[in-house]
């Protein structure tokens, strides 16, 4: 016979699941088999009926709420591998997420022993677009309603674009070009993410690059080197396509190639409506985009939820940075001194949504305005030795001091041509960093010629 499990125990966490669940749209339960798993995940526990039954407890209340349950088999050898590196401690264990080995879905449920309720009829929209796309710009009117997101995700899912491109046009020809081209937009930013993937949310995300006039570097090698470079937070996986692609190009997507694109990445298969790479165009542009799917994998974790008694508060966005951001930001910053270093003037700028590329290059280009005339500038002053030099090839020695570069040009038999310093605040990167960037138009001399 069953040995009865603790009522109160499961009394209180059914009550935090309903206070819980209106905040959430997906929970992780992990399911232990047996006592000496339970015991590895959660030292000294060793009630294994009430622990399972908590976890169907709390499955039917979230059920009941909209809310998806996803669950893991607690493995002892997978949470060892985890906890290797890590400290010891509540918050650790209780953060366990075995990403590979999720379960969604019927088999979720069947795993805790909890019948699946049939799955809810999607929304049948009918043939003719006209009506659902003037309800989707009812929707839109109506800027604090959540039905128009709603709406929109469903269209998606269902693959009606032609609803939602008859909306674009009905708005321009009812407000204006501007008004569709503002819903144009709404409806690209929601064709970036979707709650699809392994975690139940992904997004289609682009790390922009400013790209030296030399050849680009090999676009694998430097995202692989960037998630390599523990730059990224640990709750998101980064996947990036190895090709560039000119953002140009990437401009003229539609809203549904871009969830199309996003669905393959989910899926794991080769994007089929993405642009190939075009090595002129981004020799032109001087901006490259290497295209990825980013994984969101901070799943609100029952046992964690359990342990602080519920939901974590809110990040306060205009914060202090914590210790552990300050830390990746460092690394990021490492990890793009020895891209730009290693590449001859290649400078990476961020990993954004996709629909976000434009505004990083042109912040990009804002903010480094001023120097990239410091670059013309020292462009010039090569350009003008080599025409005193009257045919001759001419070499460049740097020194820095306190902070400024200071470029001297030599003719072969060690002339001094001119000499030109350049102050911090005009040059494109640090001083010390400015020798690969410069010696894509000049020979740079190691030592300053005697005389």
């Amino acid at each position: 016979m069953p040995q009865a499990h603790d009522r109160d125990a499961v009394h209180q966490a059914t009550q935090l699941a309903r206070d819980v669940a209106p905040d959430i749209d997906v929970i992780l339960l992990t399911h232990c088999a047996d006592v000496e798993t339970l015991d590895t995940l959660r030292p000294g526990e060793t009630d294994l009926q009430t622990a399972q039954a908590v976890n169907r407890a709390v499955a039917l209340e979230m059920l009941e709420a909209g809310v998806e349950v996803i669950v893991q088999r607690g493995d002892r050898a997978a949470f060892r591998r985890w906890m290797s590196g890590r400290s010891n401690t509540p918050e650790s264990r209780n953060a366990w997420i075995d990403r590979d080995r999720l379960l969604r879905g019927a088999a979720a449920l069947d795993v805790l022993g909890v019948k699946a309720s049939p799955s809810p009829r999607q929304e049948s929209f009918g043939k003719a677009p006209g009506p659902v796309a003037d309800r989707l710009l009812d929707a839109f009117a109506e800027q604090d309603s959540g039905e128009f997101d709603t709406l929109v995700q469903a269209l998606m899912s269902a693959t009606r674009t032609d609803v939602l491109d008859l909306a674009v046009r009905k708005l321009g020809e009812q407000e204006g070009d501007e008004a569709g081209d503002d819903l144009n937009w709404v409806l690209l930013v929601a064709a970036e993410g979707a709650a699809i993937g392994p975690s139940g949310w992904a997004e289609l995300v682009a790390l922009v690059v400013a790209l030296p006039a030399s050849d680009p570097p090999d676009g694998e090698e430097l995202g692989q080197g960037l998630i390599a470079s523990g730059a990224l937070p640990e709750d998101e996986e980064l996947r990036l396509l190895p090709g560039w692609r000119a953002p140009e190009a990437l401009a003229e997507l539609s809203f549904g190639t871009v969830r199309r694109v996003l669905l393959d990445l989910a899926l794991g298969r080769p994007p089929r409506d993405l642009p190939p790479g075009d090595t002129d165009d981004l020799a032109r542009g001087g901006f490259g985009v290497l295209l990825g799917l980013r994984i969101d994998w901070a799943i609100p974790v029952w046992d964690a939820i359990a342990a602080a008694g519920g939901l974590p508060e809110e990040a306060d966005e205009d914060a202090e940075p914590t210790p552990e951001e300050a830390a990746r930001a460092t690394r990021f910053d490492a990890w793009r001194g020895q891209v730009f270093q290693e590449s001859q003037g290649c400078v990476p700028l961020d990993v954004v949504a996709f629909s976000q590329v434009a505004n990083e290059i042109a912040d990009f280009l804002a903010e480094a305005g001023q120097q990239t005339g410091g670059l013309d500038e020292i462009r010039a002053f090569v350009a003008a030795c080599r025409q005193s030099a009257e045919g001759e090839e001419i070499f460049c020695h740097l020194d820095v001091i306190d902070d400024a570069l200071e470029l001297s040009c030599y003719t072969p038999a060690g002339l001094l041509l001119d000499s030109l310093t350049m102050s911090p605040g005009r040059l494109p990167a640090p001083a010390d960093e400015m020798a690969p960037l410069i010696a894509a138009f000049v020979p740079l001399l190691q030592h300053r010629p005697e005389r």
